[in-house]
């Protein structure tokens, strides 16, 4: 994928895939949730950027503090304690919450690092984790955008995890997305 200085492409991109997504979702009847921390709610406006989302878009959570993760989604303090927040194992209890508390076939959970500051050597900024699931299944994925990519921001981390965790969808539940997905008027 190209990224472009001025986000264009990512941008673009992440459109056409919502879409693609989004009308999928409509089609089969499939409801969506999320559970973000460090997107800060983007996966869910750019799902809600698509008209008729309201079709398959249940609801969801930015739960930027481990204590309102422990309390609206259910993410255990064992877990917190024994993994970090920035974790795998965070990610995926974020997603089970987010598909229990809003009753959904498919969720997502994302927590990471988007900088500038708070990594580690063991955790760089850019590091990022996501869960999807759909109905009994999960993906998860530990994105090292760092090693990917070059001159990253917080913006540009936040762009390109909803970008990947949109194609992680797609992935899941087996979404084939074309060009034509992206103004077609039928979404």
């Amino acid at each position: 994928m190209n990224f472009a200085e001025d986000y264009k492409v990512v941008t673009e991109t992440i459109d056409i895939v919502t879409a693609g997504v989004v009308k999928y979702m409509i089609k089969n009847s499939v409801t969506m949730s999320t559970a973000e921390s460090c997107t800060g709610g983007m996966v869910a406006e750019c799902i809600t950027a698509v008209s008729g989302a309201s079709a398959m878009f249940k609801g969801g959570v930015c739960t930027y503090t481990e204590d309102i993760k422990m309390k609206v989604l259910g993410v255990k303090k064992e877990t917190l304690e024994k993994y970090t927040v920035y974790s795998s194992e965070v990610a995926s209890e974020m997603s089970r919450g987010a598909m229990e508390l809003f009753g959904t076939d498919c969720a997502v959970g994302i927590t990471g690092l988007a900088g500038p500051t708070g990594g580690t050597k063991e955790k760089p900024v850019g590091t990022v984790y996501v869960s999807v699931r759909y109905k009994d299944k999960e993906l998860s994925r530990v994105l090292k955008l760092y090693e990917e990519y070059e001159k990253l921001d917080r913006g540009s981390i936040r762009r390109l995890t909803v970008l990947k965790t949109m194609q992680m969808i797609c992935e899941l539940c087996g979404i084939q997305i074309s060009q034509g997905d992206h103004n077609d008027g039928n979404v």
